[in-house]
């Protein structure tokens, strides 16, 4: 193979298109700092950190927020935690599909619901944002509704008037027990919707 071959094939190998395809971008959404450390709202963040965990490698400082990657079947899976505070969410996630080139169906949105059950998961490919202000501020950044979203159960036990300070509140007891459980089957379907898609995954695991 003379020198122009093989210059050609190592183009092919690192400027393959098809690399792009095979990027997902994970986001946990949640709130920065101590005090919200371990709350319901920051759930989102809790899932992403264990599937870190579980792939043994660390979240980096970076623009809008902390970020890691990881390789799983040929996919590249890379997972944000926003430093925008949960509100603001919408704005790291636009950077970032920017900064890495991914199209909306290659993102995953991980976060906290209230009207479902404590531990279910419900993942869809578009919705509202059902009064939640994180996902808001997301459909607005984005300009759609249209865009996968993992929703896991907080349940609603709170009474008129404080919403927010249960979701802000820490895990229960019994609830922490619980997650130890729950936590293994949110990894399990982020890591299924990058290798088996979005329809696969919705099929396997909501309502579970």
């Amino acid at each position: 193979m003379n020198v122009f071959s093989r210059l050609k094939n190592l183009f092919i190998k690192t400027h393959n298109p098809e690399d792009n395809m095979k990027k997902l971008l994970i986001v946990g959404l949640g709130n920065i700092g101590e005090e919200y450390h371990n709350t319901r709202h920051n759930i989102g963040f809790k899932i992403v950190d264990e599937l870190a965990k579980d792939k043994e490698v660390k979240f980096e400082t970076v623009k809008l927020g902390d970020r890691c990657e990881f390789r799983h079947k040929g996919k590249k899976f890379i997972m944000l935690k926003p430093s925008t505070y949960m509100n603001l969410s919408g704005k790291a996630i636009k950077y970032w599909m920017q900064q890495e080139k991914i199209t909306i169906d290659h993102l995953l949105v991980v976060t906290d619901d209230i009207n479902i059950d404590f531990g279910t998961i419900r993942i869809k490919a578009k919705g509202s944002d059902g009064g939640h202000n994180g996902m808001k501020d997301i459909q607005e950044k984005l300009g759609t509704t249209k865009y996968p979203r993992f929703r896991f159960g907080v349940g609603n036990g709170f009474s008129k008037g404080k919403q927010v300070d249960y979701v802000l509140g820490k895990w229960s007891a019994d609830e922490e027990s619980q997650l130890i459980e729950r936590i293994p089957v949110t990894t399990n379907a982020i890591l299924s919707f990058g290798t088996d898609g979005l329809t696969n995954t919705m099929n396997n695991y909501n309502g579970k």
